[in-house]
């Protein structure tokens, strides 16, 4: 592995998101940090008084815990650290971008309404997309009026970008 080269790659690393994202991020490591760990600490304390670690179903699933919340803490401190916040004020108002309210529609069907935000705030259920989706991709970078072609796994469609707004 050549070190050199593995540092200007991390060096190279972003993770765009809106700046209510970076602040979502910021909370749940705080709440990792000072009370998820503190938890799970405790109950790796606990479950080690009962004796034998080798048969101890306490431990081990708290143990296993404690793995997935200090992999979640150096997830986040790694994106807050390479946060790079989109202001959607600073793009044009019919410019799609990240932190923008869009609406397509494809033909004869109904609208669809898309906030594009950073992947760590992604929430395809309430209409949040990641800007690495692939209708995020197609999208980013278009104007009201424009058709896009957006191009999916499961085939290519055309929608017409109806309204852009930042989103709030």
């Amino acid at each position: 592995m050549n070190f050199k080269k593995e540092v200007i790659k991390m060096a190279d690393r972003s993770y765009p998101m809106t700046a209510a994202g970076k602040k979502k991020l910021e909370e749940e490591l705080e709440h990792l940090k000072k009370v998820d760990r503190p938890e799970v600490i405790n109950r790796i304390k606990i479950a080690r008084s009962y004796g034998d670690l080798s048969e101890n179903s306490e431990y081990t699933s708290a143990k296993d815990e404690q793995s997935v919340i200090e992999s979640k803490i150096a997830s986040h401190i790694e994106q807050i650290q390479y946060a790079k916040v989109i202001d959607a004020d600073d793009v044009a108002d019919d410019e799609i971008s990240i932190g923008k309210k869009v609406t397509v529609q494809e033909d004869g069907e109904e609208p669809d309404v898309y906030t594009i935000v950073g992947a760590s705030e992604s929430d395809p259920d309430s209409g949040k997309i990641s800007n690495e989706s692939p209708i995020a991709k197609a999208l980013i970078g278009k104007h009201t009026g424009d058709t896009v072609t957006i191009e999916t796994p499961v085939g290519s469609y055309d929608v017409i970008v109806k309204d852009v707004a930042v989103a709030e």
